[in-house]
């Protein structure tokens, strides 16, 4: 099946920088703590990222991939070529000055995202450094996401799913290797930063050029087309981003809290990214291309076939990673985590945040499959009226959450706001006959339920007897025994078929 295909291509690619990325973090525990450097760097990351998810990966890529991808099906490559030149030209003339306005206006931008770094000079004037430093990521991985979605509606989901890689290996080399000629670790990463921008860029410019599309930089132009994506990217900006203006807003509270708040948010976060970018990022870069194409063919069945496995696999891969995340939470951080300036006060709090995590990571990854139905039929109105209200929900829970149990609230909240997301999302799909359950998924999504719940039993009662042994060896031994039980069990429970397993791997070529 051509999804299973590009999932596991963006999966797997995703997976390999993903464990660079703990590998990044374990550094980064190790060398900068959790201390007020470690803020105002990881401060100084979030903006540009912030403004990146929303904008660049959440906005703009949900209304360009449908529209380039409805071109490319009616018109041709050559017009959706015309069609991308001049959105690459657009967003250039937009965000150049728009990075040097946030370069110079960075001191209030910071006073305004963490209000609670002002009375701490260290904290606040690094900040201001650091975030000068990164803020031109935006404008680079902005065009590296236009080039990306491009590839992508050509099937082609390797480039950009293994762009994150040098994103990764860019930090890695900052700390090993630029730590002792800067200030600071904060300083060598936030170039690091820079770097990565700049190499993932060149990345997707050589296989844009290598598959022959002819992306070309010209005066931009407001063509219909480009009036049209400034229309959908206008509500798309909240509605595309829900997740990321909730992890800002949490920055923001978190800054007002004790040092090394961000931090604990951060390291937890990175766990919960893990499954939530193989999984859920792989579906949704994956699925978006190909339901527009279906949606602009006009085919009900492919568009509710591709809805139903979507979701299927989400919940297959979702559901056993947030039980494991929930149920061994101080065995993952701190074999990952507890060393040099991460202390096992730091594991112990970072591991109640984690959990607040988990208990929403499902609804945000199967998030993920309902809004790209509303976006690859061009409605990119209906998510935003979601995302306004889920997102003063979660402003409100997290402000009453914290006064309880301090930077646990900021999770937690998060966490239970993602279920009513995605409740409020299917309300607004059940009527349409495409995105419909089917027989099959119905069937399925119990038995998978079953199996989750299965495996995090045995994960909890495990974890007691063998919890006490070497860090590692635990979680590699915890980490095996969870995946036997949860492969056995659905695999007796004919959750997924054996027939379907050899169908979804890749055939052996016959020897001629």
């Amino acid at each position: 099946m051509k999804l299973i295909k590009a999932m596991a291509t963006v999966a797997g690619l995703t997976g390999a920088s993903r464990i660079l990325g703990f590998v990044r973090d374990i550094l980064t525990a190790a060398i900068l703590g959790a201390g007020p450097i470690a803020d105002a760097f990881f401060v100084a990351l979030k903006l540009p990222n912030f403004f990146r998810r929303v904008t660049a990966e959440g906005a703009f890529s949900v209304a360009f991939v449908p529209l380039y991808s409805e071109n490319l099906e009616k018109e041709g490559a050559d017009e959706a070529s015309l069609f991308a030149s001049n959105a690459f030209s657009v967003m250039i003339a937009f965000l150049v000055p728009f990075t040097l306005l946030a370069i110079l206006a960075m001191p209030a931008i910071i006073y305004a995202i963490a209000p609670g770094f002002h009375d701490e000079p260290l904290r606040y004037g690094t900040a201001v450094e650091l975030s000068r430093i990164t803020f031109p990521y935006l404008l680079l991985m902005s065009l590296t996401a236009l080039m990306g979605g491009v590839l992508n509606s050509h099937d082609r989901f390797a480039p950009f799913a293994s762009a994150p890689i040098f994103f990764n290996l860019c930090l890695i080399i900052a700390l090993l290797v630029f730590t002792k000629f800067t200030e600071t670790a904060g300083h060598a990463m936030a170039w690091g930063v820079f770097a990565a921008g700049v190499t993932q860029f060149l990345w997707l410019f050589y296989f844009v050029r290598r598959q022959g599309i002819k992306l070309r930089l010209k005066k931009p132009k407001f063509t219909g087309n480009i009036k049209k994506l400034f229309k959908l990217m206008g509500p798309g900006v909240v509605g595309a981003g829900v997740m990321h203006i909730n992890l800002f807003v949490d920055l923001v509270l978190a800054s007002t809290l004790a040092s090394g708040s961000i931090s604990y948010l951060y390291y937890a976060d990175r766990l919960n990214q893990l499954p939530l970018g193989m999984v859920g990022i792989a579906v949704g870069t994956a699925l978006l291309p190909m339901l527009s194409r279906s949606i602009a063919a006009g085919d009900e069945a492919k568009t509710q076939n591709l809805f139903n496995r979507s979701l299927e696999i989400c919940l297959l891969l979702a559901l056993p990673a947030a039980v494991a995340l929930f149920v061994i939470p101080e065995t993952l951080m701190g074999a990952l985590f507890e060393r040099g300036a991460f202390t096992a006060q730091d594991t112990a709090t970072a591991s109640k945040v984690l959990m607040g995590y988990a208990i929403g990571l499902p609804a945000y990854i199967v998030v993920k499959v309902f809004s790209t139905a509303y976006w690859s039929s061009q409605d990119t109105m209906s998510p935003v009226k979601i995302s306004i209200m889920t997102t003063a929900i979660n402003i409100a829970l997290s402000l009453v959450l914290i006064q309880f149990i301090g930077v646990v609230g900021i999770a937690l909240a998060t966490g239970l706001v993602g279920w009513f997301q995605l409740a409020l999302l299917y309300n607004g799909l059940r009527k349409q006959e495409n995105f419909k359950f089917d027989v099959r998924f119905k069937r399925v999504v119990f038995k998978i339920i079953f199996s989750a719940l299965l495996m995090g039993f045995i994960l909890l009662v495990s974890d007691k007897y063998i919890g006490g042994l070497n860090e590692i060896l635990s979680l590699v031994g915890l980490v095996a025994l969870g995946l036997i039980t949860y492969a056995l069990t659905i695999i007796t429970t004919k959750a997924i078929t054996t027939d379907e397993l050899k169908r979804y791997l890749p055939k052996r070529r016959k020897a001629s």
